[in-house]
């Protein structure tokens, strides 16, 4: 049920960014075909097509508010949905020993929601730090393209170049500050180490191993262990994090 009501909100969210993107559009379109119809009845030159187009933008702009109000709706019913079924959740285990094995297992199962919260943090983490690396190399090519070309006195293209240089620098003072890519490769390890503990607790290898074959670990021996595992790894992680944030105040004071 839990994991039903957290797929729906997903999906509601996509599609509510889909929904924007294309309002954004709309607004756009119906900005730039009004302006040509300004310019058409300015110029005494009024065309059909561009008053249907105008419309028919407005009809889509009209139509995407509609859908987007209704589905903000949705959303919020199944986040209502989503806390009642996490709060259910939590308190049943709570109803159970910490050291029992269910609420061992329940440990274990919800380290798959650590996992995924920390790929989500990492995927964000490399994605903007992708984009601003896409920003520096074809920002600093460019740079340089303009300089080469402004041989002469174009101002327009001095002030554009001045721009764009200043962006890619700030494109790259921003990386260096935030180590975003530090920062997603700390995460996606740490999930991984994880999931790696995850699937050796389930199939007893590695450290989940007994040294005696023919006497196996017992589950609740393997699920401790687990436990101590996973908490030593959100330490370790929380380390990092603070680590990155300290070395940054520290060039930020070196640099002031």
């Amino acid at each position: 049920m839990f994991d039903e009501i957290d797929d729906d909100l997903r999906a509601s969210r996509t599609f509510q960014r889909i929904y924007a993107l294309c309002l954004a559009g709309a607004v756009c379109l119906t900005f730039l075909l009004g302006y040509t119809v300004i310019v058409g009845l300015w110029d005494s030159k009024p065309g059909m097509v561009r008053w249907t187009g105008l419309l028919i933008v407005i009809v889509i702009w009209i139509a995407l508010t509609r859908v987007l109000w209704i589905n903000r709706k949705k959303i919020v019913s199944r986040t209502g949905q989503l806390r009642n079924a996490l709060q259910d959740r939590q308190t049943a285990a709570a109803g159970l020993p910490l050291d029992s094995p269910s609420g061992l297992r329940i440990y274990r199962e919800a380290s798959l929601d650590l996992i995924e919260q920390y790929r989500q943090s990492a995927g964000k983490n490399r994605r903007v730090h992708n984009f601003f690396q896409l920003i520096i190399i074809s920002g600093s090519i460019a740079t340089s393209t303009l300089t080469a070309m402004n041989q002469g006195s174009n101002s327009i293209l001095s002030i554009a170049t001045s721009a764009l240089s200043a962006f890619v620098g700030i494109s790259a003072g921003v990386t260096g500050y935030f180590k975003f890519r530090e920062r997603g490769y700390n995460l996606q390890s740490t999930a991984d180490d994880i999931e790696k503990h995850y699937n050796a607790s389930q199939f007893m290898l590695d450290e989940y191993r007994s040294d005696d074959p023919s006497v196996p670990l017992s589950e609740v021996e393997r699920l401790r262990k687990f436990a101590r595992f996973v908490e030593r790894l959100k330490e370790e992680q929380r380390k990092r994090e603070l680590q990155l944030e300290q070395s940054s105040s520290a060039r930020d004071e070196r640099a002031s």
